[in-house]
């Protein structure tokens, strides 16, 4: 059974940092494309930031030059470093990964979930 876990979520003033982190654990064959998600109140859930198996990254708009993601393929984990944070990246914050299973097929899996708050 394939779990990814996600750490890291709290609450920060505005002009604060966090960083996320979401580890892939079970049996699989390999971690391909890793990402993360947002979700604020009364909002649709958006793509943050997603990173390749061999670390090519996009991001949304609302987050380039502020929030970097990178992984660390050995460990299956990928990062989300957040800076200059403001109020409106408050959001629970979702990570993603396409896993591809031990015994054939592949799909999407997503973690519980991790608050993040922004103060003003």
């Amino acid at each position: 059974q394939v779990q990814l876990v996600e750490s890291g979520g709290g609450l920060v003033q505005a002009g604060g940092s966090l960083r996320l982190s979401c580890a892939a654990s079970g049996t699989f064959l390999s971690v391909n494309a890793m990402g993360w998600y947002r979700q604020a109140p009364g909002k649709e859930r958006e793509l943050v930031a997603r990173i390749t198996r061999d670390g090519t990254t996009n991001y949304a708009d609302s987050v380039k030059g502020r929030f970097t993601i990178s992984r660390d393929n050995a460990k299956n984990t990928v990062y989300l470093q957040m800076n200059s944070l403001k109020p409106e990246d408050t959001a629970v914050y979702y990570c993603n990964s396409y896993i591809i299973r031990t015994f054939g097929g592949a799909s999407d899996y997503w973690g519980q979930g991790t608050q993040v708050t922004v103060s003003s």
